[in-house]
Formats: structure tokens, sequence, C-alpha cells
């Protein structure tokens, strides 16, 4: 079932979001930069000023009481200009549910509820991600850098627009 996150959601959040990231990227172990990032990042706290934010909107996939994915939208950051969207931040499913639909069906309600133009940022080297999102109709738009560590991180910055 796809619904808005509620506060007691933020733990769980929190959670799914340290272990999809460090599956993603973490993948010659942790070191002691990853780490700081993901606990200082992905905490409760900072799930509760989201739902709490006006720009923001969390539509979270769960089974019963279990979490299976989330999507997170700020409605009001652009790439470039405004006739890219809005951004989706995130967009996180558990690995065991990959494959199921799971994103499609949450980029689907997003569109439904925000509207037909938004645009993400997903690591050069996700190539599922990148594949995922291409099979959606994303086109790639051009790169910006994520900082961790002293180290760049080349992401492409993909669009989506129904029009």
């Amino acid at each position: 079932m796809i619904r808005y996150a509620r506060e007691g959601d933020s733990r769980n959040l929190a959670a799914l979001s340290i272990q999809v990231w460090l599956h993603t990227y973490a993948r010659d172990g942790i070191r002691a930069d990853i780490a700081q990032y993901v606990l200082s990042t992905f905490t409760e706290s900072h799930f509760e000023a989201l739902l709490l934010n006006p720009d923001y909107r969390i539509l979270v996939y769960t089974d019963g009481e279990h979490l299976l994915g989330y999507i997170a939208v700020n409605l009001t950051s652009h790439y470039r200009d405004e006739s890219n969207g809005y951004e989706v931040e995130t967009l996180y499913v558990q690995e065991h549910f990959h494959g199921k639909g799971i994103g499609k069906e949450l980029l689907a309600e997003m569109r439904s509820q925000f509207g037909g133009s938004y645009w993400l940022s997903t690591w050069v080297h996700n190539d599922p991600a990148i594949g995922f999102y291409k099979k959606q109709g994303f086109r790639d738009i051009g790169e910006v850098f994520f900082q961790l560590g002293g180290e760049q991180h080349e992401n492409r910055i993909l669009a989506f627009s129904d029009s």
C-alpha cells in the first residue's frame, strides 16, 4: 500500500535509507567517512524535519507494518530552471523487493499527485538504477558531483516529463 509518511515512520525511513545507501555505495566496504555520512544524515530527526517541511512530500510503500520502499520529493528544488519540474530526492526500495514494481508504483503515485515533470540525480556507477530510470522514460540531461571524504563522485541528472 502507498500512503503519505507519518511521524511514526521516521525510524523505519532512517533504517531503510542506511541499508539501501550502504548496499548501493559502500561497494568496497565501510570506512570512517562513509559511516559518519550515513549515521549523521539518515536519522530519525532528519525524517521528522522533512515531514514538517512544507516543500517536501514522502510517500511510503508498506506491506502491513513493514516499510518496503519510499520516495521523497522536494517540490521547490529545480535543476537549472523550473521547466525540469521538481526533484525526486530519494527513491529507495529494499533490495529484497527489487523487481516487484514497487519503484514504478511509487513514481506513478508521485506523478499523479504532483505532476509529470521531475528530475533526480543518481551515481554514475549505479547501473541498476540508471537502467530502471531509462526504462521509465527518463533522459540524461547533465551531471552533478557529490562530495564525500574529500572525493568527488559523479552523478547523472535524469529528467522525466509527460509532455
